[in-house]
């Protein structure tokens, strides 16, 4: 990283706000590298200098990586004014600027989102080329047939697109099965506009996997918890 004004570094690790970074600044809150410095505009690298604020280390992150189990009701967005976000939902501590969210979920649609301020790793993870799967777990109207997963695989026509080959499997049979779907791409209500395609109707809709990340049954819907570096890279294998 290159050197930045403390006050800007303090802010965008969501210590404190660009104006209290300053006044924390001033009373002589934050040293670097052991000295206290008192202008805001003082410049460090968040890299290399030793930054602390009332003595306890400031550990810099150029980019965060959050897992949400989304509920229904939220809008996938960053931001909007008529209906809450994703980010809305986020605890304090773990909000800072640039966040949003890597690939959308219906409002109406449950589970596995990542959010993040990295837009190259959102990117990677949303190009059909990288083969990132995302599975969903989807009650339906009515069962599905052999012939339904045969159309699943050999790539579905919706309005003279062709989706790319996906999966799907009976985890439930009944007259309202649980099916478990997996596709690559996330083309605008995809999954349900596939049923659709075949006659049928999803009843509930919740995204369970992307790549080998799985979703932390531990979260209740609407909690969040940051990615370990192992769990992102799970994101870009598969099982």
């Amino acid at each position: 990283m290159a050197r930045e004004r403390l006050d800007k570094i303090l802010a965008s690790q969501n210590i404190a706000s660009r104006r209290d970074a300053g006044a924390m600044i001033r009373r002589g809150a934050v040293a670097v590298n052991g000295t206290v410095v008192k202008k805001a505009d003082c410049k460090a690298d968040p890299e290399t200098d030793e930054i602390t604020v009332e003595g306890n280390p400031v550990r810099v992150k150029k980019y965060v990586y959050y897992m949400m189990n989304k509920p229904a009701g939220v809008l996938s967005a960053a931001r909007d004014t008529r209906a809450r976000t994703v980010l809305d939902l986020l605890p304090p501590r773990l909000r800072r600027r640039g966040l949003f969210p890597a690939g959308r979920l219906d409002k109406d649609t449950e589970g596995l989102l990542i959010i993040t301020d990295d837009g190259a790793f959102a990117h990677r993870m949303l190009s059909p080329k990288a083969h990132v799967f995302k599975r969903y777990e989807a009650r339906l109207a009515a069962p599905v047939s052999a012939r339904d997963r045969e159309r699943f695989e050999s790539g579905l026509e919706l309005n003279g697109m062709t989706c790319l080959p996906a999966g799907l499997k009976v985890l439930e049979d009944g007259a309202n099965p649980l099916v478990l779907v997996k596709i690559r791409e996330g083309k605008f209500h995809q999954v349900k506009r596939m049923f659709l395609a075949l006659n049928n109707g999803v009843l509930h809709l919740r995204r369970v996997r992307i790549g080998a990340l799985r979703l932390d049954e531990a979260l209740a819907p609407g909690e969040a918890r940051e990615l370990s570096q192992e769990e992102l890279s799970a994101v870009f294998s598969e099982e």
